[in-house]
């Protein structure tokens, strides 16, 4: 990675898990800011210790099983009441539930 790990070891504190709950318009008040600062700082001390470990010659798994996992058929297994709930619904038209108009 062309990362340094200076930027790495900086650990996350309540301001930046704020700003950064603010660009994803989460509302955090500081006692929680605080505690998700700290859970984010144990995750990343456990991806650093994880870099410990050699991978060097190990291939990437598809699947951590040894064999192909059953899939169910795939039938049909209730019949449609589709009519029934939209009976109670506001709005429909061909099938489908009319919603308000949420972006202009």
């Amino acid at each position: 990675m062309s990362t340094s790990n200076a930027q790495h070891s900086a650990e996350l504190n309540a301001q930046i898990v704020s700003s950064i709950a603010n660009l994803a318009r989460l509302s955090l008040d500081e006692a929680q800011s605080t505690e998700y600062a700290q859970s984010l700082n144990k995750i990343l001390a456990m991806m650093e210790n994880l870099k410990a470990f050699d991978t060097d010659g190990v291939e990437p798994l598809k699947s951590p099983f040894d064999h192909a996992q059953p899939l169910r058929p795939d039938v049909v297994t209730e019949t449609n009441h589709r009519n029934e709930y939209q009976a109670v619904a506001p709005a429909v038209q061909d099938g489908l539930y009319l919603v308000p108009r949420v972006i202009e």
